[in-house]
């Protein structure tokens, strides 16, 4: 018996010495012999060898109170042993990025992997007009390593230097060291009554030395403990 078509040959797997390596645009490949990882709660498709797997919710007691505080972060999962898992998020495409000794601040919506090496913590934003929203956090990771990001689409990478940039805060993906963030306030005319529903619509504004990525379309808001969100959806941002 045989077996015909192009299955086979065209998504037979691919091999790479890095710790991640994408398989297509929205599977990735970990290499375990690296050392653990850090993944999404539930973003294992496959994996061959013996790997253990276990939830750690926010991460560790100090994480865990934040969360309950704010209502905020991101639920990980931490994979170790031997062999190459696959990770996924609903067919969202994925970018891999490697850090060296360096930061960056991501939408926890967007977080799908990262090395053990790198340390990470879900920080209030300090932003002017910040309290206007309710608050803000992120994810921010620190370190060496390999961090992998979801995208609706394929994002862009602006370069803040040139002035003052303005995203949208549902489409932010994450920002690089040395960027600046603020809160902008619009609160007039018809388009942003449409837009924010309530006459007011919030973006933030980046300047200084750095990239924000910004993916083609927006993450939905998700409302936390049954209630709804503060801040006119800015605060599920980190959700």
């Amino acid at each position: 018996m045989a077996l015909h078509g192009k299955l086979f040959n065209d998504h037979s797997e691919i091999s790479s010495t890095d710790q991640f390596a994408l398989q297509n645009k929205k599977l990735l490949k970990i290499q375990m012999q690296f050392g653990p990882v850090w993944a999404r709660s539930g973003s294992m498709v496959a994996y061959q060898g013996d790997i253990s797997f276990k939830n750690k919710g926010s991460g560790g007691l100090g994480k865990m109170f934040k969360q309950a505080v704010t209502g905020e972060g991101v639920d990980m999962m931490e994979a170790q042993g031997t062999g190459e898992l696959f990770v996924a998020d609903s067919a969202s495409e994925i970018q891999v990025i490697y850090m060296e000794n360096d930061e960056l601040s991501i939408n926890g919506q967007n977080v799908l992997a990262f090395s053990a090496s790198i340390d990470w913590d879900i920080h209030r934003i300090q932003a002017r007009g910040a309290a206007m929203t309710g608050g803000l956090y992120n994810v921010v990771l620190r370190g060496t390593g390999y961090v992998a990001v979801t995208t609706k689409g394929d994002p862009v990478a602006l370069d803040v230097s040139g002035g003052n940039t303005f995203v949208d805060p549902h489409a932010a993906v994450l920002w690089t060291a040395g960027t600046r963030m603020d809160v902008k306030v619009d609160t007039g005319g018809l388009k942003s009554m449409v837009r924010g529903g309530t006459g007011e619509t919030f973006q933030m504004a980046f300047a200084g030395q750095g990239y924000v990525v910004v993916q083609p379309a927006e993450n939905v808001p998700h409302a936390s403990g049954g209630g709804s969100s503060t801040g006119s959806g800015i605060g599920d941002l980190f959700n």
